[in-house]
């Protein structure tokens, strides 16, 4: 599952602090916080015909994630819709756009890691691609990483953070592999996500998900529980062990990079028949029904 450059993307237009570059001049200061320390939030938005799926619940982790982290400044939410949609219509984007939102804490007088040292407001950057669902419709396959996720104790998972490490180093175990990705357990043995996405089991027709304790509150995994429970579909967030996976019928990954995406392989072990089951397929139709009637207009 290696992405691959989009020609499309050649001249983008990214915008940093609302001035647009085109991206082979676009750059942040090395005095700034994601540099000196991967001192920032981001989210990860999609755009569906000119749509953007959930934007407000996007919004409020970004938020929600600043304020955990002390920045004393944070963008109105009105004010990165503005940016967003400048960013859009200077690209000519409609559909099949990825965004990535990136806050910081803003450029240091000096390096080092001392908030105190920023004193001249947050970086915010607006990247758009045009980018389809990265994962494949045909399964993926998974490894167990050795890296586990922190437990909230060391570093609560709630605040969605641009410093991924953790993550990077679980995902380079899963391309030595030779796999999509690599699913990462917590501190307690339990599976807590992917290395880039959240998990969902299936087994007699019961739909299971880990609780929100080692990763973060995904807007796509949210949406899932909705469904399931619009659609009288049995769903429990409890704690799985790898026997747990292992043993089930379906499994499948939820994140607005890749939308929902069948798991057929785990550890050389196959789940379930080796394909993309019955439920994941259901829940797919009907999360793609409610990006296409959803979201905000930024057009």
């Amino acid at each position: 599952m290696l992405q691959h450059f989009n020609e499309q993307n050649r001249d983008l237009l990214v915008n940093i602090n609302g001035r647009l570059v085109h991206r082979d001049e676009a750059g942040i200061s090395p005095f700034d916080s994601a540099v000196q320390g991967g001192d920032a939030v981001w989210e990860g938005l999609r755009l569906y015909g000119g749509r953007i799926f959930k934007l407000r619940e996007h919004l409020a982790r970004l938020r929600r994630s600043a304020e955990a982290l002390a920045f004393t400044e944070i963008p109105a939410d009105e004010k990165i819709v503005d940016e967003i949609k400048r960013t859009l219509a200077a690209n000519q984007m409609r559909d099949d756009v990825h965004l990535r939102l990136t806050l910081t804490r803003g450029v240091k007088i000096t390096s080092g890691m001392d908030p105190r040292l920023n004193q001249a407001g947050p970086t915010l950057i607006v990247l758009a691609e045009h980018k389809p669902p990265v994962y494949a419709k045909t399964g993926l396959t998974l490894i167990t990483s050795k890296m586990r996720r922190p437990p909230p104790e060391i570093l609560d998972p709630r605040i969605h953070h641009a410093n991924l490490l953790n993550s990077i180093l679980a995902k380079i175990e899963a391309n030595n592999a030779d796999a999509d990705d690599a699913l990462m357990l917590d501190t307690r043995g339990f599976v807590a996500e992917t290395n880039a996405t959240h998990v969902f089991i299936v087994r007699d027709n019961q739909v299971s998900t880990p609780r929100v304790i080692a990763c973060p509150e995904g807007i796509t995994r949210a949406t899932v529980l909705e469904i399931c429970a619009a659609e009288n579909i049995p769903i429990t967030e409890t704690d799985l062990t790898l026997e747990d996976v292992y043993r089930a019928d379906e499994m499948f990954c939820t994140g607005t990079m890749g939308e929902l995406a069948g798991v057929i392989k785990l550890d050389d072990r196959v789940i379930g028949l080796g394909e993309i089951g019955p439920i994941t397929q259901r829940l797919s139709a009907l999360f793609a029904a409610r990006t296409a009637a959803e979201g905000e207009s930024v057009l």
